[in-house]
């Protein structure tokens, strides 16, 4: 009996050893997960990517989202438990973890090659997934004639009224400096001067009383739609998607629109990463690109993209030829260096 029971044990440890070893082998070889910033932008990115690769690969895939951070990147990759493979970043993670190492070097041969993308799109350790602006924003059901740029954005005389601008330095400086007449192309070199910071905030200091400070994307649609502002600085997508879902007759200008780009990355030490190349050189074909810009109002990084969408779909992109020409691209290099000491003077005029 003793033996018999012995002789159980035995087998019991067996198989729990084996089971223990069967689910690290499991672990080992899990599926290809990618992530995404989630809401109505996911929902799209399932649709014309997602769904369509795992039925053209035959690869399992999983998506995730996220809020972004490069420290959440940081503790996947240095902690040794990364469960993700591919991750949409935005351009300061971008910089920041190619720079810290957390990003696989892309090797372009494998995703149609660097000549295929737009040139801002093209990163040793990322390949551009959309292009978006910060543009201004205004209900047309409220104000009859449309403003002209940020210069009229301070005009209060010209169109009363409060105004939503971003909650901090970025991006809001660059719109005082182009309202204070300052070409969309030199923007940058004045705000590298102490007296263009200064000039920056004294424009801001014309409209103080004003302001009402957006935090989240979904804020300035809201507060147009409330009338508790009458123009506001907001992402591009979000007044379409306002206009598309929810009937509403907002406008947008584009002359001195900001623009950036999230990124596809590849997290150091992914056991998926011929998956995830092949993914990368799926979602970077034009014919599959364009499908998502109908879906949604973001531009792509293949260069033959846009040619293949409907002219009524790219005169609402941030990429078509009219809207990106007068358009400033964020310089990621500046305010990773200036954020912290800039936020610091802002935060400190936004109190008196």
């Amino acid at each position: 009996m003793l033996k018999r029971k012995i002789g159980k044990i035995a087998l019991g440890l067996v198989a729990a050893l084996s089971a223990s070893a069967a689910l690290a082998t499991v672990a080992e070889a899990r599926d290809l997960t990618v992530v995404s910033w989630g809401g109505a932008y996911q929902d799209a990115q399932k649709k014309v990517y997602f769904e369509p690769f795992k039925k053209a690969s035959g690869i399992p895939m999983n998506d995730e989202s996220w809020d972004g951070g490069v420290g959440v990147l940081r503790a996947k990759v240095q902690g040794g438990a990364a469960t993700w493979d591919v991750v949409q970043v935005e351009s300061d993670e971008l910089a920041v973890g190619c720079e810290e190492g957390l990003f696989e070097k892309l090797d372009y041969s494998k995703i149609g090659g660097e000549a295929a993308y737009i040139p801002p799109s093209v990163n040793p350790c990322g390949v551009g997934a959309i292009l978006y602006d910060f543009v201004l924003g205004y209900d047309k059901d409220k104000l009859k004639q449309a403003p002209g740029g940020w210069a009229d954005f301070f005009d209060t005389r010209k169109i009363p009224g409060k105004r939503a601008l971003r909650q901090g330095p970025k991006t809001t400086l660059e719109i005082a400096l182009m309202a204070d007449g300052v070409a969309p192309k030199d923007v940058y070199k004045v705000l590298a001067t102490d007296e263009g910071i200064d000039r920056a905030f004294k424009k801001l200091d014309t409209i103080k009383g004003d302001i009402v400070w957006w935090k989240a994307g979904a804020q300035p649609p809201q507060l147009l739609a409330s009338g508790e502002v009458a123009m506001t600085s907001v992402y591009n997508g979000r007044i379409d998607t306002a206009n598309k879902n929810e009937k509403k007759n907002f406008g947008m200008v584009w002359d001195g629109a900001l623009f950036t780009l999230d990124s596809w990355v590849i997290l150091k030490g992914s056991p998926n990463k011929d998956a995830a190349y092949k993914f990368l050189d799926f979602v970077g074909k034009a014919e599959n690109q364009s499908k998502l810009s109908e879906n949604i109002a973001y531009g792509t990084s293949n260069k033959d993209a846009a040619g293949r969408l409907p002219a009524a779909v790219l005169k609402d992109l941030p990429t078509a030829p009219d809207n990106i020409k007068n358009a400033v691209e964020i310089n990621v290099a500046f305010w990773l260096e200036n954020i912290d000491r800039l936020t610091e003077r802002f935060n400190k005029w936004a109190a008196k």
